[in-house]
């Protein structure tokens, strides 16, 4: 059995990982990443955030071509959708993103190890190849960075062709007639977007009395309605008590949590979507005296186990799963393993949801601030009186702004609009250095752009918006 020896070795190659990796080997530090797929990205970039997004734009331009070009004076044939086309467009994408890391990987001489690392010791794991080999590797740090997996329903077995996780969202075959989505979150009604713009029809059922429950509340409802005016159907409040694969699709049956009443759905595909567990089986933590909470994440203090010389990242550990947050904790983590101090602000951190429009948050919601007892102002502004969405027929959603009633810090910021997702960071920029709204407010926006219902959202927080 072959051994080498680092001085960094990353067990797992995705967002965090690979990031991790490179960041380690900038501050010249021997480094290897260890990684079980053939590929590296992780779930994000093999099938997650870049595979769904890529179908999300395609998506709605075919949306757009189908429902919205006669509006706008441009006549064009009935557009029809070539899902085999579709499904090799998102995988090039992935295939160019992938080789890319790989090559980064090279440019900053981070060696790659494919297989499946397990601790032996505190300074060794043993990595096991596809064809049952082993090999030795031997390190003065680890980091653990292997992110999470899909979270199924007890008793329910995916196939991923009828019954499917959102990996299987990604490569169905055809346009399902109708599609049951089990769970209100992020990726279920990402995914449900897609296939609702070409044609399927969407049902989702929810445990809760909210869909998205971690967002802002006020939030969250318009964004209920808009998904309803898109043709979604919700069931809030229900419980799945089974799902079973028949000849025609599949059969769901569902229970008020209200009243107990029972009801049985039908549905061509039914998409189990109900949230994502950490990867800590197989990775011998056992051996170095890791343990997991209740729920498996292996806990940290300053991204440190228990074990001073590993530390963990990303969706194994502790805090919101996103590919963002397991960057900047690795590249804190390869900068504190090089004696620099790392830091991640978790009051900071963006998250975003690509449906249409998109919606975006960061910092705190209006829950979360009366629960602490914190006063607040609130400041808001409707995308209907921002000229550049009335000019793209953009105009639905608004932007909020939480900020101190007593220091006017900026607390949080919501947003429901087409370019959500980039508009956000103004906000998180301000909130890094510990901004206020009048500092949104103060700062010159071009115009005409969207970002200018964030001054004008500022601006509301003392009442003195312009356009509104």
């Amino acid at each position: 059995m072959s051994q080498q020896n680092f001085d960094v070795v990353v067990i797992g190659g995705g967002p965090g990982g690979y990031v991790a990796a490179i960041r380690a080997a900038q501050l010249g530090l021997k480094t290897a990443c260890v990684e079980k797929r053939k590929t590296l990205g992780g779930t994000c970039l093999n099938v997650g955030c870049i595979p769904s997004k890529a179908l999300l734009e395609i998506s709605h331009k075919f949306h757009d071509a189908n429902h919205q070009f006669e509006k706008l004076g441009i006549a064009v044939s009935k557009p029809k959708i070539d899902v085999k086309k579709l499904i090799e467009n998102k995988n090039e994408i992935v295939k160019g993103l992938t080789g890319g890391i790989a090559g980064l990987f090279k440019k900053n001489k981070v060696t790659s190890i494919e297989g499946l690392g397990s601790f032996v010791d505190k300074n060794t794991i043993e990595v096991t190849k596809e064809d049952g080999s082993k090999e030795k590797i031997s390190s003065k740090y680890f980091i653990i960075a292997t992110g999470s997996e899909v979270t199924n329903l007890p008793g329910v077995e995916l196939d991923e062709k009828v019954i499917i996780s959102s990996t299987g969202a990604l490569d169905l075959e055809k346009v399902p007639g109708k599609m049951i989505v089990i769970g209100a979150g992020v990726i279920g009604l990402e995914m449900a977007s897609v296939w609702s713009r070409f044609g399927a029809e969407i049902e989702v059922i929810e445990f809760l009395d909210k869909i998205t429950p971690a967002m802002d509340a006020e939030v969250s409802r318009n964004f209920q309605r808009i998904l309803e005016k898109d043709g979604f159907k919700f069931r809030l409040s229900t419980k799945v008590v089974s799902v079973k694969k028949d000849k025609k699709g599949a059969t769901v049956e569902v229970e008020s949590v209200k009243d107990g009443s029972k009801e049985t759905l039908t549905a061509d595909v039914v998409l189990v979507a109900i949230g994502r567990r950490p990867n800590t089986e197989k990775l011998g933590l056992e051996n170095v005296g890791i343990k997991t909470n209740q729920r498996g994440f292996i806990e940290n203090h300053h991204l440190k186990t228990s074990v001073d010389n590993i530390y963990v990242i990303g969706d194994v550990t502790t805090g919101p799963m996103l590919a963002h947050k397991a960057e900047d904790e690795g590249v804190a983590a390869a900068e504190m393993i090089a004696g620099q101090a790392g830091h991640v602000n978790y009051d900071v951190i963006p998250n975003v949801i690509y449906t249409y429009p998109e919606i975006a948050s960061v910092g705190k919601t209006e829950e979360e601030l009366k629960a602490a007892g914190v006063e607040y102002k609130v400041g808001k502004f409707s995308m209907m009186a921002n000229s550049r969405a009335r000019a793209t027929f953009d105009e639905q959603g608004f932007v909020k702004i939480l900020a101190c009633a007593k220091t006017d810090r900026v607390l949080g910021a919501h947003i429901i609009a087409r370019e959500a997702g980039n508009t956000i960071h103004e906000v998180a920029v301000v909130m890094e250095f510990g901004g206020s709204s009048e500092d949104l407010a103060r700062t010159c926006h071009a115009h005409p752009t969207y970002n200018e219902a964030v001054k004008e959202a500022a601006m509301a927080v003392e009442k003195r918006q312009i356009h509104s």
